[in-house]
C-alpha cells in the first residue's frame, strides 16, 4: 500500500495553486507514519522470506537424516528375485542379508469357484429343489439353505448362500442357453465348495466339481511349502513373497536380501548436499555482509544444530564418526563426500556404518527429531516464527488502515476550508478590482488621465 495521493480542487483563485501545495504538503506529513509501518512490512516480508528459505533446507536436512537412520534399521537391505514374473518379495523389516532358493512351484492358490451342472429356463420361477431345503458345504463346515421365504428359484437360492455367513459370493449368470448359479469362495486356497438338495453325503450336489480351489505348492531352500494364499509371509521372519505363477521343474528362483552398499553412498551424499544447502542459509546471516535474521535465536539455533550433527559420536563399536564414512570438512566447514574412502571399507565397516546410523530413534538417525523441532511445518521453531510475522504483519496493516482512515477524514475537512479560503480570495480579488476600476475612473474624471 503506497501514501495517499492529496486530494485536488480545481480553485478560482490566483491562489489555487499555493492551496493545493499546502493540502499536498500536509497530506505527505500525515503519511508519514504508514510509510514507517509499510518499511516495517516490508522488512517482516523478508525475514519472512529467509526464515521460509532456511526451513526449506532444513527440512532437506531433516529428511536426509531420517533416511540414514532408515538405511541403519534395514541395513540398506535390498531385495531381487531371478525370476520376478514367477515370484516377487518384499521386506517386512528384514535386516540381515540372505540368499534363497524356490523350486517346483506346482500350484498357485487360488479360490474354489464352481457353477451349476445344467442351467434353469428362468432365474426367478423355474424350482431349485423339490423341498426348499438345501445345504452349503464350504471346506467342511456345511450351512443350512431354506428357500421358504426367499423362493424356490435361482435367485431365492443366491439370496440363501449370500445370507448364510459363509464366506461366498454367489450370483446368477444368464448364458443365453440357460441361467446357471455361481458360487465363489472369498478367499484362495483348496477347499470344497458344493450344494447339496439334502443334508449329509447323500444329497445330490447341485455344483460342477472342477475348480475346488487350490493351494501355492513350492519347494523353499529343498523344504515343501504349502499356503492357502500366493502372498506368503512368516515362513521367512521378515520376507514377503508372492507366488505369481508356476515352474518348470528344473527351474530355480533366487531370491536374495542382500546390503546394498550403494543405496548407503547414495544416502551419505544427500546428507551431505542438504548439510551444505543449510550451511549456506545459515551463512547468510552471520557476519559482516549478515541479514536480517542475524543474532536472531533462530540462527543460533540452526547453528547448534548443525554442529551436533558434524560433532556426533558414537559410543563404540568400528564406525565411531561421520570422518569414518567418508565425510570430511574443509576449513570453511563446508562438507564432501570422499566416495574412494568410504568404498574402500571391509565389510565389518560397513555393518558398523548401519550401527552408528541406528534408526529414526536411535544413534545418529535420533538427530532427526532434534532437526524435526526447528523445521516442522506445523510446530517447529521456524513455523513459530514465520507465524509471529505474519501476526505482526497483521497488527501493522489494522495500524495503516486506521491511519488511512484518519487521514481521508483530515483530508476531507482540509480540502473542505482550502476550497472556502479560495472562495473567499477569489471574492476579495474580484472587490479589488472593481475598487480599482472605479479609482481610475475617478482620477480620470478628476485630472483627465488615469
Amino acid at each position: 500500500m503506497s501514501s495517499i495521493a492529496p486530494q485536488r480542487f480545481t480553485g478560482v483563485s490566483s491562489f489555487s495553486a499555493d492551496l493545493q501545495a499546502i493540502l499536498t504538503r500536509a497530506t505527505q506529513i500525515a503519511s508519514v507514519p504508514i510509510q514507517q509501518l509499510q518499511n516495517q512490512q516490508g522488512t517482516l516480508l523478508s525475514k519472512k522470506q529467509s526464515v521460509a528459505s532456511l526451513n526449506s533446507s532444513l527440512q532437506g536436512l531433516t529428511d536426509a537424516v531420517e533416511k540414514l537412520g532408515e538405511l541403519g534399521r534395514t541395513r540398506a537391505v535390498s531385495l531381487s528375485s531371478s525370476n520376478s514374473n514367477k515370484v516377487s518379495v518384499t521386506s517386512d523389516g528384514l535386516s540381515t542379508s540372505a540368499s534363497y532358493a524356490i523350486t517346483q512351484i506346482t500350484s498357485v492358490a487360488k479360490a474354489s469357484s464352481e457353477t451349476t451342472l445344467t442351467g434353469l429356463a428362468t432365474a426367478d420361477a423355474t424350482p431349485v429343489d423339490s423341498d426348499n431345503t438345501l445345504e452349503l458345504v464350504l471346506a467342511g463346515q456345511t450351512y443350512a439353505l431354506d428357500l421358504t421365504a426367499l423362493g424356490n428359484n435361482l435367485n431365492g437360492l443366491a439370496a440363501a448362500i449370500n445370507a448364510s455367513g459363509a464366506a461366498v459370493r454367489a450370483t446368477v449368470l444368464n448364458t443365453g442357453n440357460g441361467h446357471y448359479l455361481s458360487v465363489t469362495a472369498n478367499a484362495p486356497g483348496e477347499q470344497a465348495l458344493q450344494v447339496r438338495t439334502t443334508a449329509g453325503e447323500a444329497g445330490a450336489n447341485l455344483l460342477t466339481a472342477t475348480n475346488q480351489g487350490a493351494n501355492a505348492r513350492f519347494k523353499l531352500n529343498g523344504l515343501d511349502v504349502v499356503q492357502t494364499d500366493n502372498v506368503i509371509s512368516g515362513v521367512v521372519p521378515g520376507l514377503t513373497f508372492t507366488i505369481l505363477g508356476t515352474t518348470a521343474v528344473d527351474e530355480t528362483i533366487t531370491v536374495a536380501a542382500r546390503s546394498n552398499r550403494g543405496d548407503l553412498a547414495t544416502g551419505l551424499g544427500a546428507f551431505v548436499s542438504a548439510y551444505n544447502a543449510t550451511r549456506g542459509q545459515l551463512q547468510k546471516h552471520i557476519g559482516e555482509t549478515a541479514g536480517l535474521l542475524s543474532g536472531d535465536y533462530l540462527i543460533g539455533e540452526a547453528g547448534r544444530t548443525l554442529h551436533k550433527l558434524t560433532g556426533y559420536q558414537a559410543d563404540g563399536g568400528v564406525v565411531k564418526s561421520l570422518a569414518d564414512l567418508g565425510i570430511e570438512a574443509d576449513k570453511t566447514g563446508v562438507l564432501s563426500f570422499n566416495s574412494t574412502k568410504f568404498y574402500a571399507l571391509g565389510t565389518a565397516a560397513v555393518e558398523g556404518a548401519f550401527d552408528f546410523l541406528g534408526s529414526k530413534t536411535t544413534g545418529f538417525g535420533r538427530l532427526s527429531a532434534t532437526l524435526d523441532q526447528l523445521s516442522n511445518p506445523i510446530s517447529g521453531l521456524l513455523r513459530t516464527q514465520q507465524d509471529s510475522y505474519d501476526a505482526s504483519d497483521r497488527r501493522i496493516q489494522k495500524q495503516v488502515e486506521d491511519i488511512t482512515i484518519r487521514i481521508e477524514r483530515f483530508q476531507s475537512g482540509l480540502t473542505l476550508k482550502l476550497q472556502q479560503a479560495d472562495a473567499l480570495l477569489a471574492s476579495l480579488q474580484s472587490q479589488q478590482t472593481s475598487l480599482e476600476a472605479s479609482l481610475k475612473a475617478v482620477n480620470f474624471a478628476t485630472y483627465g488621465k488615469n
